[in-house]
């Protein structure tokens, strides 16, 4: 296993001991360490929810005989980056993100990964690390958001915008350009709609690194929890040397799950 170059050997005591200061055992070593790759944050509606699915797929892999290490990533909301100066970093950030899902691979040689993203850049940043890291990987996103509500029909932050624009043409009133900024985002979530986010979510699906339902299950959703914690099918259990679903996660060999 990748993890042998830091948790066997005399020369890597020192390296152990570091685990053992992070409270894991002898027994954990023993199994693949698994990072699982979290974009949870306080500022972007697809991530708020990511803390809870993290903490189920760490389970699901301990259920695996994994050893789970949370580690973190970035993410911009391009809603919020979006008609300032903002807006410039949002690409910018899908290079942050693969190189630093890569750099935690590389510097601390862990045996796969579970990614946990969602929104634009996030998932195909993420994405992007584990072809390039080619290790045993898994996507498992954070789901779409709900649609909200806007004069008696479903919206979507798609009508916010198109709200912007009545507005300023005369066709709708301050009150009801406010009822649409209240009701059409109604909470977590990728926005609802088929834009990158949850077309990568669908797209993970077909190319089989995604878990199914990946794409479509809402975030609100407890079948979201049970997506993430398992249990998985035998054929993707945690091995040595083998990807989530039995491949290597070239895109390749991914094309079937």
């Amino acid at each position: 296993m990748r993890s042998d170059n830091v948790t066997k050997g005399a020369e890597r005591a020192p390296n152990r001991s570091l685990f053992y200061a992070l409270g894991y055992t002898p027994e954990d070593l023993e199994k693949p360490l698994i990072a699982v790759v979290s974009a949870h944050s306080d500022i972007v509606p697809g991530h708020m929810n990511l803390d809870k699915l993290t903490d189920a797929v760490k389970s699901g892999i301990e259920a695996a005989g994994g050893t789970p290490f949370m580690v973190p990533a970035i993410g911009v909301c391009d809603g919020i980056a979006m008609g300032h100066v903002g807006m410039k970093y949002s690409l910018a950030s899908r290079e942050l993100i693969c190189e630093s899902v890569e750099t935690m691979l590389m510097a601390h040689p862990l045996d796969g990964m579970v990614l946990v993203p969602n929104c634009d850049k996030i998932v195909p940043g993420m994405v992007m690390a584990a072809v390039r890291m080619n290790v045993p990987a898994v996507v498992c996103s954070g789901g779409p958001m709900l649609a909200g509500t806007y004069d008696g029909q479903e919206a979507s932050l798609s009508k916010m915008f198109e709200a912007v624009g009545s507005y300023k043409a005369g066709m709708i009133s301050a009150e009801q350009l406010e009822d649409c900024t209240q009701n059409c985002c109604p909470g977590c979530g990728s926005c609802s709609g088929m834009y990158t986010a949850n077309s990568m979510n669908c797209l993970c699906e077909a190319i089989g690194i995604g878990l199914p339902g990946n794409g479509t299950i809402p975030a609100v959703y407890s079948k979201r929890l049970q997506l993430a914690a398992g249990p998985a099918p035998p054929s993707w259990r945690w091995s040595a040397g083998t990807s989530a679903h039995g491949t290597s996660s070239t895109p390749a060999a991914s094309a079937t799950p």
